[in-house]
């Protein structure tokens, strides 16, 4: 929000979940679409001050909020110094209240130069770590463009888990050539070492990517559609059995090990994003108007965002009051991801709207009776029918 919204618009009061993005890697992984960059050098200095500038510049707009989590992610923020991490949660500290179990977490790869930073981040105030670890074959990590090895791997995770109070990793099933057997047998593996929470992601090509362009020119397959189905299934019911059932459709815990910070995105609370390429939604209140929802977005490449934030105190690329038609589509997408549902009085608080106004009841109805939809105890959910299609599922819900 620039200045003359600031002076339309004054804050609502609530809670805030605040993600912090450092867009630099190592290097490409040639499935990944994200902001991420590979640069030689980065002046830590001057990124330090920037980051620490927009928060200033958002905290003067938002005050009296609770922050209830804190995620640095990326790119890899793991390469980041260990000290603007500290600076940042510092920060936050001194500009709001903060929950008392506050969730801060860092996004880390596992090589062995970046585990050897763990304990100094868990100084600075870390207390969740969440590794991209990918795949536990060398083959399977060879062809996703990892740094890290098998055994590199499994380091990592147990020395974050002497590290932090909670840890998870991500894993990514229905590679090319990779067997039903195969992923149970993997995964198997990741349960057996995992402590309360997995994130296990069917693999996508994203256009743009290296992957992209193999699939193209024929030089990438993915497992066929009716195969990828099952994959999915069998991830759900081996993740089930052993305890960390999906709460949202490609993330898997233990009760109460959730990551509430992904949580606040899913249920469609507010959250700031400082950062390139960050996006935010708050809730703000016309002074002497209705409420209203801001969708923020900074500018995604970090020399451009860095010149915004030093000229401007910030670098938000658009920012707009998002329509009740908006707010209604991205609340069903967000929040038919999750186990739980869509909370009915959640969803008229946010759009204004009942289920009944917001989706052509006749429409809600077949899908209700098809198995794909339930509702029950306040929320609508997803069946695990209408889970194995959701893609399809919303499509049917929103157009």
């Amino acid at each position: 929000m620039g200045a003359a919204e600031a002076a339309e618009y004054v804050a609502d009061r609530g809670r805030l979940a605040v993600y912090i993005h450092w867009p630099f890697c190592r290097s490409k992984c040639p499935y990944c679409d994200f902001n991420s960059h590979v640069r030689e050098a980065v002046d830590a200095a001057r990124w330090r001050a920037a980051l620490l500038r927009e928060l200033d510049h958002f905290a003067t707009q938002l005050p009296g909020r609770l922050v209830t989590s804190v995620f640095f992610g990326g790119g890899t923020p793991s390469l980041m110094e260990p000290q603007i991490a500290a600076a940042l949660i510092e920060r936050i500290a001194n500009h709001w209240s903060v929950a008392d179990d506050l969730e801060v977490t860092l996004e880390a790869n596992p090589t062995s130069s970046e585990a050897a930073n763990f304990r100094a981040f868990r100084a600075a105030g870390v207390n969740r770590i969440s590794l991209g670890v990918q795949a536990l074959d060398d083959a399977a990590l060879r062809l996703l463009g990892r740094e890290h090895d098998r055994a590199e791997a499994t380091r990592a995770i147990a020395l974050a888990q002497r590290v932090a109070p909670r840890t998870t990793f991500d894993l990514i099933y229905a590679r090319p050539g990779q067997t039903l057997a195969a992923w149970r047998a993997e995964l198997d593996e990741a349960l057996a070492i995992a402590e309360g929470h997995l994130s296990l992601y069917q693999l996508t090509i994203e256009k743009g990517t290296p992957f992209h362009a193999l699939q193209r020119a024929g030089s990438l397959a993915l497992p066929p559609e009716d195969q990828a189905a099952a994959f999915f299934e069998v991830t759900q019911d081996v993740t089930e059995r052993a305890g960390l059932a999906a709460y949202e459709i490609s993330n898997h815990a233990a009760p109460g090990q959730e990551c509430r910070h992904n949580l606040s995105y899913w249920r469609y609370e507010d959250y700031l994003g400082v950062g390139p390429g960050a996006h935010g939604r708050l809730s703000v209140a016309r002074a002497g108007g209705e409420p209203a929802l801001m969708a923020i977005r900074n500018h995604a490449k970090p020399e451009t965002w860095l010149e915004a934030v030093q000229r401007d105190s910030h670098g938000n690329a658009e920012t707009h009051a998002l329509a009740r038609d908006e707010r209604v589509e991205e609340m069903l997408m967000m929040g038919l991801r999750l186990g739980e549902g869509v909370s009915l009085a959640r969803f008229r608080e946010r759009t204004g709207l009942s289920f009944e106004r917001a989706v052509p009841p006749a429409r809600l109805a077949r899908l209700l009776e098809a198995g794909f939809l339930e509702m029950s105890e306040g929320a609508l959910r997803t069946t695990p029918k209408g889970r194995a299609v959701l893609n399809t599922l919303l499509a049917e819900l929103l157009t």
